[in-house]
């Protein structure tokens, strides 16, 4: 990763990639996290327990590299860095979100690698063993920013690494933040991420928003094949 790309104490104004231009997208997410806190999303969990029953699953030790995509201000660092977990790093596109997640860590945010960046055009510098995708991948409903989240996931996701990708499941909103989204189930990611990923368990979760609102996910646990990388 490139300075520009690892933030490792709060900052203030967005901090962004090497050559990357402003974006629609980012704009809009910028302008969510500087108008909300985080404990007013739509998709704040004060504890992810499905996320983190899902990292436990795989075994994964305390030195292996992880990475959450979109993590902006989610609770799911806090939880990683009080279990012990040493390397992690959150990727989000908007600035304004990884800020939150930093003021509220404090001086333990200094343990974190933060990376801002759209996932479709990040070239990571490092392979990790684990890749956790809340809600991310749902917001790409073109088909050609679909293959480039999947390229950006092969070339991060070391041989024998696991992904968890959750979205709103099928016959869920259609709709978030104001977006689009795309409702995925086990087969069409499994058609995206390759042969060389094996789907190993899928799980529903019933997620409460802060008014009590009710939204329904669902949860891919894939891992790719030791030899499909080098």
């Amino acid at each position: 990763m490139t300075l520009q790309e690892d933030i490792r104490a709060p900052k203030s104004g967005a901090v962004y990639g090497e050559g990357e231009a402003m974006t629609d997208q980012r704009a809009h997410w910028d302008r969510v996290y500087s108008e909300k806190r985080a404990e007013e999303v739509s998709w704040r969990q004060e504890e992810p327990t499905l996320s983190l029953k899902l990292i436990a699953r795989t075994g994964v030790g305390f030195d292996a590299p992880i990475v959450d995509v979109g993590g902006g201000a989610s609770t799911l660092v806090d939880h990683l860095i009080e279990r012990g977990f040493r390397d992690v790093s959150v990727l989000d596109i908007a600035a304004p979100g990884l800020e939150q997640a930093q003021a509220r860590l404090g001086s333990r945010s200094a343990e974190v690698h933060w990376v801002v960046h759209d996932v479709t055009t990040w070239l990571p510098g490092r392979r990790y063993r684990l890749w956790h995708d809340r809600a991310v991948l749902h917001f790409l409903t073109d088909p050609a920013a679909q293959t480039a989240y999947a390229e950006a996931l092969r070339a991060a996701l070391d041989g024998g690494g696991w992904a968890i990708i959750g979205g709103f499941a099928p016959g869920g909103p259609a709709k978030c933040s104001g977006l689009e989204i795309v409702q995925h189930d086990a087969a069409s990611l499994a058609k995206l991420l390759g042969d060389e990923f094996q789907l190993m368990e899928t799980h529903g979760e019933l997620h409460l928003t802060p008014w009590g609102a009710e939204q329904t996910f669902r949860y891919h646990l894939f891992r790719r094949n030791a030899s499909s990388v080098s």
